[in-house]
């Protein structure tokens, strides 16, 4: 018999179930064991299971939040939305209940190792009415799948038959690293970036630290993401410290937070997952003052790319922003989407309308053009 059940912590689902369902992922139980201790704010974690009779079939994490439309808009757009704000405060805030994370970049849905792929598409429609029914139980009327893979025809297809609307979400940027040397790296791009990344690693770079413990560096790291944080166009989310922390204390050595020094001042860092298959880029921060003068940015990357080649990783992983930077950077984009669903079918037409305005492609010239890749 096949039922399902919605849970407030991960803690309420076996470790060895979950992690049977998401084989090899390092954002697995553990993960989510950190991102949910960190208590970030304005956020309700909830954790879908749909079972046969005792056993896990399929798993999902979701959260429940007040989400801003025009959270993927930016440039024009977004000041357009931040006027339209100020002047009608609230106008653009629904609350949410969505499957996926706001700490993960696709929406992360798995069926157990014994389950036939013939039955994951039945399962995921389980998740899809677990979650209408968590939803109605806390009054919120949308509900979402947050960056579902776009080639995966099992969720838009159950999302299709759920009455879901569709529009792109922010797609994922992918390296494959099939280089041999760094050299290698640079030789495959084009030539005005190959020449300019060459200029660069002949000036005088930071020192660079690999660390699994920054107790002692707190503060530094908190001031740098917060300087980062004011200059980002788009956030879903806050931070605090002990996301940082509990993610190097919880995934161990599968968690590293690389430093970058000028003499004795810390002047930026980059959180990455890693295994022997990834190299996952969480968060990069960085003081703009020695951003220039050092290319502090250019600098990260190419030391994950190093990393990544020193270690026969195949795949560095590098997250949902800075488009122009990575098509130069020869990166590959995978497409995500976002389905969603208002209970109420007048708001749910209003939204139809709406995201013809608020799809992250319509404002970001270098993001349609990721986006037109997949």
């Amino acid at each position: 018999m096949i039922t399902a059940q919605a849970f407030s912590t991960i803690r309420a689902i076996e470790r060895s179930a979950w992690n049977d369902c998401f084989p090899g992922a390092l954002e697995d139980w553990d993960y989510y064991v950190a991102v949910e201790n960190a208590a970030i704010d304005d956020f309700q974690w909830r954790y879908l299971a749909v079972f046969d009779d005792a056993t896990l079939v399929a798993v999902a994490p979701a959260f429940i939040t007040h989400y801003r439309l025009d959270t993927t808009v930016s440039g024009i757009g977004k000041r357009f939305t931040e006027r339209l704000e100020r002047l009608w405060p609230g106008v653009l805030q629904l609350g949410l209940y969505a499957i996926g994370s706001p700490v993960a970049e696709q929406c992360n849905a798995g069926t157990a190792s014994h389950v036939p792929v013939s039955q994951r598409q039945a399962l995921l429609q389980q998740l899809l009415i677990a979650a209408r029914q968590d939803a109605d139980v806390f009054g919120i009327g949308l509900v979402a799948v947050k960056d579902a893979p776009t080639r995966d025809e099992h969720w838009s297809n159950s999302c299709q038959a759920a009455g879901f609307q569709s529009m792109p979400s922010l797609p994922s940027a992918l390296l494959p690293i099939p280089f041999g040397s760094v050299d290698a790296y640079l030789g495959s791009l084009g030539k005005s970036t190959r020449k300019d990344l060459r200029r660069k690693l002949r000036a005088p770079g930071p020192r660079v630290e690999w660390r699994r413990n920054i107790d002692d560096v707190l503060p530094d790291i908190m001031r740098l993401y917060e300087a980062t944080l004011i200059r980002a166009e788009m956030q879903f989310e806050r931070l605090p410290v002990e996301y940082f922390t509990g993610i190097l204390e919880q995934l161990e050595e599968r968690a590293v937070c690389v430093l970058y020094w000028v003499d004795e001042q810390l002047v930026a860092f980059n959180l990455v997952l890693l295994n022997q298959d990834r190299l996952i880029d969480k968060f990069f921060g960085h003081d703009i003052e020695f951003s220039r003068d050092y290319n502090l940015y250019f600098r990260s990357w190419l030391t994950n790319v190093d990393y990544c080649i020193q270690h026969d990783i195949a795949v560095y992983e590098c997250g949902q922003a800075g488009y122009a930077s990575k098509l130069r950077l020869g990166c590959e984009f995978q497409g995500n989407s976002m389905f969603f669903r208002h209970r109420n079918w007048l708001v749910n037409s209003v939204l139809k309308i709406a995201k013809t305005f608020f799809r992250p492609d319509r404002s970001d010239p270098a993001m349609a053009a990721a986006i037109s890749e997949t």
